[in-house]
Formats: C-alpha cells, sequence, structure tokens
C-alpha cells in the first residue's frame, strides 16, 4: 500500500517521483531505529531536517519506536552555531542528527562545544547528506564529545533509508561508515559484477528488500524505475554510489558513481579530494568536476573561499601540494578556479553535475531542484578554463 511519494533531490538529473510502501518502509525504518541507532522508549529524537528531506520521514518513524521527536525550524547557524547544542542541552536530547555540512561547519567556526555544553543526554551523533570527512569524525570526538557513538549513515530518498550506517556494538573507525544494513545483501561491484574489497567500485543490493519503492508516479510499465536501478546490472539494484569495502568490514562512500572524475581513464571520487581541500581554513567548501579537455578529462576543482582570502599562487600551490599528500597526485586538479557560491540543492547537497553541464555548455535540466540556481551563471564561459 503507498505510503509515501518523495522526489529526489536533483543531483543527478530530473528528480524522479518515488512511490514507497507502508509496510517496506515501516519495518526497514524500525529495524533501523532500534537495532542500528538503539532508539529506545522514551528516548528523545532529533535530526536536523526540512521536511523535504527524506530525513523527515525517517524522523517522524521514531514514534513507532516510543521515541519522542524534536523538531528544529530555522537556521542552525542562528543567532550562532551554538543553537543546535543549546537546544540538546536543553530537551535532554538522546539522539543527535545532522549533516557533515554541519559538523565541518561548526569546526571551521572554531565552536568547541565539548567545552561550552554538558550534552551528558546524547548517547549518539548521526551524520549524513555527504560523505563525513576523517577530519571530522576526529572533531565529534575531540571538539563535541568523546563518549559518543558517531554514527555516520548512507542511503537516500530512493529507499527513503540507508544502505550502510550505525552498528552501536562495534568500533567506530575513523573516516568509514560501520556496516551495511541488517538483511540488505550489500556488495561493492567492478564493472564486469565481482566483489571488490578495499577498492572502489559500484554499491549494489544483490537481493529485494522491503524497502524497494513501489515504484515511480505515471510509470505505469516500470521503465523510468527499471532504468534508474537496474540497467546496469541485470536484476541488481546499483545505487549511484562509488564506494568501498574497508579491512574493518565497513565502507566508504567516495561520491556519487555519475560524478566521478576520471582523469587518464582511472576513476576518483570527488568525496577523496573534498576530503583534503576542506581541512584547510582558507576553503569554506569546493566543487569538483571533470572537464572535458585535450581528448581527456582533467580535474577542476573550484573553492569557496573564507572571507578576506584569496586564490593567489601561494595558496594554489599549498592545495596542491595538500591534495597530493593526503590523496595522490593522480587527484591534484589541472585548474583551480575560486567562485562566490556553489550551486546546492534545497536539502543542502552541492550539484556537481548541473555544474559540468554548465561548463560544458549544456542545458541544466534540474534548476527547479535548486537552492541558489542563479550559482550556476558563475561557472558559465570561464575564461581559466579555456585552455
Amino acid at each position: 500500500h503507498p505510503l509515501y511519494i518523495l522526489f529526489s533531490s536533483g543531483t543527478t538529473g530530473i528528480p524522479k517521483c518515488i512511490v514507497h510502501s507502508a509496510g517496506g518502509t515501516l519495518i526497514q525504518h524500525v529495524k533501523e531505529e532500534r537495532l542500528h541507532a538503539g532508539l529506545l522508549d522514551g528516548d528523545r529524537f532529533f535530526y536536523f531536517t526540512t521536511c523535504g528531506w527524506m530525513m523527515w520521514n525517517w524522523l517522524v518513524s521514531g514514534l513507532a519506536s516510543g521515541a519522542t521527536l524534536l523538531l528544529y525550524d530555522g537556521s542552525p547557524f542562528y543567532p550562532d552555531g551554538n543553537v543546535l547544542f543549546d537546544f540538546a542541552d536543553a530537551e535532554k536530547m538522546t539522539y543527535f542528527g545532522t549533516s557533515a555540512k554541519f559538523i565541518d561547519s561548526v569546526r571551521k567556526a572554531g565552536l568547541r562545544p565539548i567545552k561550552t555544553h554538558d550534552l551528558s543526554s546524547v548517547r549518539t551523533i548521526s551524520s549524513t547528506g555527504s560523505p563525513l570527512s576523517p577530519e571530522d569524525f576526529r572533531f565529534v570526538y575531540d571538539g563535541i564529545k568523546k563518549d559518543v557513538h558517531l554514527a555516520s549513515i548512507s542511503g537516500g530518498t530512493d529507499i527513503v533509508s540507508c544502505f550502510v550506517l550505525g552498528v552501536p556494538t562495534e568500533p567506530v573507525w575513523t573516516g568509514e561508515i560501520q556496516g551495511p544494513g541488517l538483511g540488505l545483501a550489500v556488495d561493492v561491484w567492478d564493472d564486469d559484477g565481482h566483489t571488490l574489497r578495499q577498492e572502489k567500485g559500484e554499491l549494489v543490493c544483490t537481493k529485494a528488500f522491503p524497502a524497494m519503492p513501489i515504484g515511480f508516479w505515471n510509470d505505469p510499465e516500470g521503465k523510468k524505475y527499471h532504468a534508474a536501478y537496474f540497467e546496469r546490472f541485470d536484476n541488481v539494484w546499483c545505487h549511484g554510489d562509488f564506494a568501498e569495502w574497508t579491512a574493518h568490514g565497513g565502507l566508504i562512500i567516495h561520491g556519487r558513481s555519475d560524478a566521478t572524475l576520471n582523469p587518464g581513464g582511472v576513476r576518483i571520487g570527488t568525496a577523496e579530494i573534498y576530503n583534503q581541500v576542506e581541512q584547510m581554513p582558507e576553503i569554506l567548501e569546493a566543487l569538483c568536476i571533470g572537464q572535458d579537455f585535450d581528448n581527456d578529462v582533467r580535474v577542476v576543482l573550484f573553492v569557496r573561499l573564507a572571507e578576506g582570502m584569496q586564490l593567489d599562487a601561494e595558496l594554489e600551490k599549498r592545495i596542491r601540494a595538500k591534495i597530493r599528500s593526503g590523496a595522490s597526485p593522480r587527484h591534484v586538479p589541472a585548474k583551480i578556479v575560486a567562485v562566490a557560491d556553489i550551486p546546492r540543492t534545497k536539502s543542502g547537497k552541492i550539484t556537481e553535475l548541473a555544474v559540468r553541464d554548465v561548463v560544458h555548455g549544456r542545458a541544466v535540466k534540474n534548476k527547479e531542484a535548486l537552492a541558489n540556481p542563479e550559482a550556476l551563471e558563475l561557472f558559465r564561459a570561464l575564461p581559466e578554463l579555456a585552455d
């Protein structure tokens, strides 16, 4: 029986209109929230989310576990970046859910809630929306709270839940999501459908699961649904994430598969570059694309700089050195360009594909999904990318 119709964020094209079932959604959410999130009857459950993001639907299901829902409407940085931590203390929050971007912004703002707040009620801090960098894993324990379960989670609107998430009985390793969801045949495959271990590949689910959508709205023959998830591998869900199993049995998400870079024919995840440059205090955020150039693909890095900073030759040199030492020489961008803003969807995700289309002179089909579509004009016909 249909429960929700959710629209995907539009980071990979025109938003998909996804119909989710009542039974499958509830079973999946109760499993995740009770077993993976450790939610207990009487817990005070919070996720910083808009009503348009699937995390709102995930939050609402906390009622099925007897939790009290804590809701917040407004900017997480007004009047300052402490407001959600103030909220956590005031309401005795037990589960603090937020985004990787929020954690990164708190760190870059120089805040140290571990020194300014009690947070004794908080058992779990959860992060999603984009990969949480190793630097921000460390910041959670050094700057927010030492005795907490940090659960980086990843899934999507496509399944209104998670493929990989926290495991409260296992250790947390820096930069890693702890493991796959219970009952999900999650794997990482190469292009030929072979399992990869400690190598990057496609995140897949090889068996059916309850949270699969009923289908897409206005897709009576299921053609759009099939094309979205089952075209790559026959009868196997291909999620579109570039992922890697770790030695600990956890996973690392390196970004979206369709946003991976391919210089010299070698695939590189954009998150590997972001993890390096966003550690630098001069850089507020970054966006990376592959630009078709001279019969190859070159890596182009756009950076939004902190106030008062300029992208001079010295800063470019340090950015390249940071990427070279922290990732690899292949990750070093051919071009680094400073921009005043970076386009995001209404759920806060950066839009690499839309920027790539603008840089290549192609029409952007999903402007309605963007919170700041005017930012796309900053990337059009840039002289820095002409040679």
